[in-house]
């Protein structure tokens, strides 16, 4: 049986779109084994993933002598392991670890030292979505072509393993039958372009008079920044839960919730592999645009103003006017259009 290790050592929301990677090894190597490197904060996600068998952590594989992490890694089993996410030291232990079969791409150096087939790549200039570059370190497997998105898109998956404790399902379960729960997530801890809160704040309010369950969340230090936000649309707010949630029960809620709205973050992909509405808000700037980082899911979305690759964004991003022009009622008529799930 074959075993292959994905290094993915970044966020959140870049590792639910390495997913694809996972399940195309499924489907071209039936019966194999697929592990996951990456992250704790990232091992719900890979624990929710039906192609992921395991999850292998990097913070506790840091923590060992050098002589034991490669003594781990070769343990595993592995005879090919694929580096995603670039990492110096990873692929210097996979080396040392005897893997057979390591693959990277050929802009980073050490790939050079460490790999022993490598993927012309260049992600920058790409008009591939993020999870089409991510398949394309599959090519010395056989792959030859670039799968349509759509298909890449089946691909994107996740089931939660946790269940919802009750007083979250009852929560959500007050509602009428035409009420949608839609969890807003203004903040993305610097990974993407942000709406703004007097933004999120009317949106809010639009949807409470629409007749919608508002729901925020965000960590327990986002909590803090948006206190006094918070406070002010407690109003529109069926309940806030910054801080509240680990991301096992997080996923867990987002699935039992009917959409989010949010910016290209972790959360917004989380929900639309968990099959819920999600619509994302993005800049029209390269490589931030949708062509890049738009969610994947059966009902995933997203907003755009329509000025190409604006400048003036990427000289001053703390002012980007480009993803402030998209209008809170534009929003809400997006959400029209959606259906309890």
């Amino acid at each position: 049986m074959r075993t292959f290790i994905i290094s993915r050592t970044d966020a959140i929301g870049d590792v639910v779109l390495t997913l694809p990677v996972a399940g195309r090894l499924k489907q071209l190597f039936p019966g194999c084994r697929v592990l996951l490197l990456g992250r704790n904060y990232t091992r719900a996600v890979s624990e929710a993933c039906p192609w992921i068998d395991d999850f292998v952590s990097l913070d506790e594989l840091q923590q060992l002598p050098p002589n034991q992490q490669v003594a781990t890694l070769r343990l595993l089993g592995a005879d090919t392991i694929l580096h995603v996410f670039p990492n110096k030291d990873l692929a210097r232990l996979a080396l040392l670890a005897g893997i057979k079969v390591r693959i990277g791409t050929r802009n980073r150096w050490f790939h050079w030292l460490t790999c022993n087939r490598l993927v012309a790549l260049s992600r920058k200039n790409s008009d591939l979505h993020e999870s089409q570059l991510n398949l394309a370190l599959l090519q010395p497997l056989g792959e030859t072509a670039p799968l349509p998105l759509p298909t890449v898109a089946a691909l994107v998956k996740l089931t939660p393993v946790v269940a919802l404790r009750p007083a979250l399902m009852a929560l959500l379960a007050y509602r009428e039958p035409e009420q949608l729960n839609i969890i807003l997530h203004p903040r993305s801890r610097g990974s993407a372009r942000e709406w703004g809160l007097p933004h999120f704040g009317q949106l809010a309010r639009l949807l409470h008079q629409a007749g919608h369950r508002v729901f925020v969340t965000g960590t327990a230090a986002e909590g803090e920044e948006l206190r006094d936000w918070l406070q002010e649309h407690q109003p529109y707010l069926a309940a806030e839960l910054t801080g509240q949630l680990a991301l096992p029960e997080f996923l867990a809620f987002i699935a039992a919730a009917d959409g989010l709205v949010a910016g290209s973050t972790g959360p917004l992909h989380l929900a639309a592999a968990l099959g819920r509405h999600a619509l994302g808000l993005y800049p029209p700037i390269r490589p931030m645009h949708p062509g890049r980082w738009a969610p994947l899911g059966p009902h995933a979305g997203f907003l755009v103003f329509q000025r190409p690759n604006c400048q003036d964004c990427r000289t001053r991003p703390a002012g980007c006017t480009c993803i402030k022009a998209l209008e809170p009622t534009q929003v809400l008529d997006q959400i029209r259009n959606w259906r309890p799930l």
